[in-house]
């Protein structure tokens, strides 16, 4: 199963994060290409995304776990029955929050110096299980593909948050 990790420290409070990163409505905000969030309820929700090329997509998801408490959560991609089921058996997003000691702050990500304020580690996973033969040869692809969505995601909350 292909899985995609990435880890950014960001100059903002867990707290400040945690309100953007559980609420589904905040992730047009922040994850790429995403347009909208509609039909949040009952802990599902559908993103309206619009690919590169223009074209507009919708995803189902299902929120698996929160935990305020460890500031984590994680929601998974309802693709039986969808086109995505093509190329995947399953897909979910992993997302952790961890406080930063000030003396963490010496440099950020992109090699400037931090600031005394607070600062969040924010780590999210991609794990996805490819169907037919991309198990074999797209594993490659989609990690490479999965980085650079995770990488966006954090340029997205860091963005939003400085």
């Amino acid at each position: 199963m292909p899985t995609t990790r990435r880890s950014r420290t960001i100059a903002a409070s867990p707290q400040e994060l945690w309100e953007v990163v559980r609420d589904p409505h905040h992730l047009p905000r922040w994850w790429p290409r995403v347009t909208r969030v509609e039909d949040v309820a009952d802990g599902s929700f559908t993103e309206v995304m619009r690919t590169r090329k223009g074209k507009v997509v919708r995803s189902d998801f299902n929120v698996v776990r929160v935990d305020a408490g460890e500031r984590s959560l994680l929601w998974a991609q309802r693709v039986q029955g969808t086109p995505f089921a093509r190329l995947l058996k399953s897909a979910e997003t992993e997302v952790w929050l961890a406080s930063v000691p000030a003396s963490g702050l010496d440099a950020g990500a992109h090699g400037e110096r931090g600031t005394a304020g607070p600062a969040t580690e924010v780590t999210i996973e991609l794990r996805q299980a490819l169907t037919g033969f991309f198990p074999r040869f797209g594993g490659l692809m989609v990690r490479r593909a999965a980085a650079a969505t995770l990488d966006e995601a954090l340029d997205g909350l860091e963005r939003i948050s400085g």
